[in-house]
């Protein structure tokens, strides 16, 4: 079992994708995706989501992110957040969101 104390020590967001684009080089398919977590704070990931999304599905649409990670380097890239999502019955990556629109950077509880 997870200790609460370890589940309260993890920060995640919901932000708006401002930007998503193919991302060639990376070794799975993947799209470079920037997330507005507000107060100028935008953040960049790598995200294995092309099954489901095209980049223009997933401007202005709002995910929920882990955002209190280091960055890791995926090739050329600096991934600075963690998009969650959750494979469906094809194993294919939905990403997570809010149903109701809520504001940039609001820490889901």
């Amino acid at each position: 079992m997870t200790p609460f104390e370890h589940f309260q020590s993890i920060t995640m967001k919901v932000g708006t994708v401002i930007d998503a684009q193919e991302f060639p080089e990376a070794r799975n398919p993947s799209f470079k995706v920037w997330i507005d977590f507000g107060d100028n704070n935008i953040k960049k990931t790598s995200a294995q989501i092309t099954k489901n999304y095209t980049p223009e599905d997933l401007i202005g649409q709002q995910v929920v992110a882990l955002v209190d990670i280091p960055p890791r380097q995926i090739g050329p890239f600096m991934s600075e957040c963690l998009l969650l999502g959750v494979a469906n019955q094809n194993n294919d990556i939905v990403i997570l969101q809010p149903n109701q629109i809520v504001p940039n950077g609001k820490q889901v509880h």
